[in-house]
């Protein structure tokens, strides 16, 4: 079986968030189990010259953009024993950020159709192409209505992963004929809502439609949860089911970790207490064992459930002995409110704004606790990362957070959840978690079953190649 699999960034090329990790892991994980899984992407001219330097140029094809035809590079790389195909137009990737751009629409047009039309120069045609997200979602469009019976793509099935619903594509019908190049018998497959809405194409036109975790397609059957899209997604839900995310297991491994100060395992977790004491010292808080430290790897934005931790967050601190640490950026309301509730509780509170990878690392592996109280979670990786460092999650049973950490208020579970988007309720599972940490022989069980836990790629691989079999019967 061979299989395309199409993504706007992926690891170690360029990623700027869960899907670049995703596309960097998955592939591996496929390609182990035998699977022919290959990864088609942008060249961003901001991938770094070594990465460059390891590519091999293939060939160059023209691209139809609508009424006009761009150049199209193909390059191709190895890594993690992976070919990736990087698509090579400097007019369209040549720019200081890899999304946002005033033109976006074209550009990831752009890539769309080029997925398709390096088919036949790359010399592996695949029996499954595999879209990711709004960038990519116009490939399915154009297989289904251009590319479906062209010699040499014939009996080629498609598969279209939403990894947040949140961010759809949207602009002006005024695109269709000038830009995207759709016949005017086929607007319909983009026309939503008096807009063009690029996965609402996908929706329509893949032959199957995934999400990240099973909560979270469930969820975006709900208005709620849908941003507009659960009228499409209610009448095409046969084609939709959710595939819980795996985590880069060889990335994250406190046991071979050289950020960590010092590295552990589940069968010695000795070292996490001095990882704990070196990230108080870093961070400007008194070293004590004793004190439980809760800490937040996040975007500063609002669906991360901030606005809980505002309602709560001084009274937390105020009542409970407990350190808190934040590392993360975003909107300028929640850094401003962490800046000022540092400096409110210098001797409980860390901070640092930005995202410094080695001390996301180091975070994940000198604290007791992770929270997590998101709105909505279409999968969430950092939950499993906390896992896979011994740090116990607290989590809003949203999305992949349901699927992934059980309460462990039975004696059985993972962590600690709390249903309802509620700050008082999040306020009481910390204290629960609080509670259970003064039980150290019952907390050590606790951190030792987080230690095996498994979140690894090859469950979930074997999920999609399940999904692929059955769209090749």
């Amino acid at each position: 079986m061979k299989v395309l699999y199409a993504a706007s960034e992926a690891m170690p090329f360029m990623a700027s968030g869960g899907l670049g990790d995703v596309a960097g892991s998955l592939p591996q994980a496929l390609r182990k189990r035998l699977i022919g899984c290959r990864v088609v992407m942008p060249l961003y001219d901001n991938i770094t010259q070594e990465l460059k330097d390891s590519m091999k140029f293939i060939t160059h094809i023209s691209v139809p953009v609508a009424w006009r035809r761009q150049y199209c590079g193909i390059f191709e790389a190895r890594a993690g024993g992976v070919i990736y195909y990087l698509l090579d137009n400097q007019y369209y990737f040549k720019r200081d950020t890899i999304y946002g751009q005033y033109d976006d629409a074209e550009r990831f047009a752009f890539f769309s159709r080029a997925i398709l039309e390096i088919i036949p120069h790359i010399g592996f045609k695949p029996d499954v192409i595999h879209c990711n997200d709004w960038q990519t979602a116009l490939t399915p469009v154009y297989y289904s209505t251009m590319y479906a019976t062209a010699p040499g793509y014939e009996n080629i099935k498609t598969v279209f992963t939403i990894h947040n619903i949140q961010y759809q594509g949207v602009y002006g019908k005024e695109l269709l004929g000038d830009v995207l190049g759709i016949s005017e018998n086929d607007y319909h497959l983009l026309e939503y809502d008096g807009c063009v809405n690029f996965m609402k194409g996908g929706i329509e036109c893949a032959d199957k439609v995934t999400t990240v975790s099973p909560s979270y397609a469930n969820e975006i059957l709900d208005p709620w949860y849908s941003h507009g899209l659960d009228t499409i997604l209610n009448q095409r839900r046969f084609k939709l089911s959710g595939i819980l995310n795996g985590i880069d297991v060889i990335n994250y491994n406190p046991e071979t970790d050289k950020s960590l100060w010092k590295n552990y395992s589940a069968d010695d977790s000795e070292g996490k207490k001095e990882n704990k004491a070196e990230l108080q010292a870093l961070m400007q808080l008194p070293v004590r064992e004793d004190v439980p430290v809760i800490s937040m790897v996040t975007r500063l934005v609002s669906h991360k459930g901030l606005d809980l931790v505002k309602a709560v967050a001084d009274e937390l601190l105020s009542s409970e002995d407990v350190q808190f640490i934040v590392l993360g950026s975003g909107d300028w309301q929640y850094e401003s409110f962490f800046k000022e509730l540092a400096a409110r509780h210098p001797d409980k509170m860390g901070l640092w704004l930005g995202f410094v990878p080695d001390l996301a690392h180091k975070i994940y592996a000198g604290s007791d606790m992770f929270l997590m109280p998101s709105k909505s979670e279409p999968c969430g990786l950092s939950q499993m990362v906390a896992l896979r460092y011994g740090t116990i999650p607290i989590v809003r049973e949203t999305g992949g957070l349901r699927d992934s950490i059980q309460d462990s208020g039975n004696g059985e579970g993972n962590g600690f959840t709390f249903a309802n988007y509620n700050a008082h309720d999040m306020l009481f599972t910390i204290r629960r978690a609080l509670k259970g940490y003064k039980n150290k022989q019952g907390w050590s069980i606790l951190v030792d079953r987080a230690l095996n836990c498994d979140y690894s790629w090859g469950r979930s691989a074997n999920e999609y190649i399940k999904l692929y079999k059955g769209l090749l019967k």
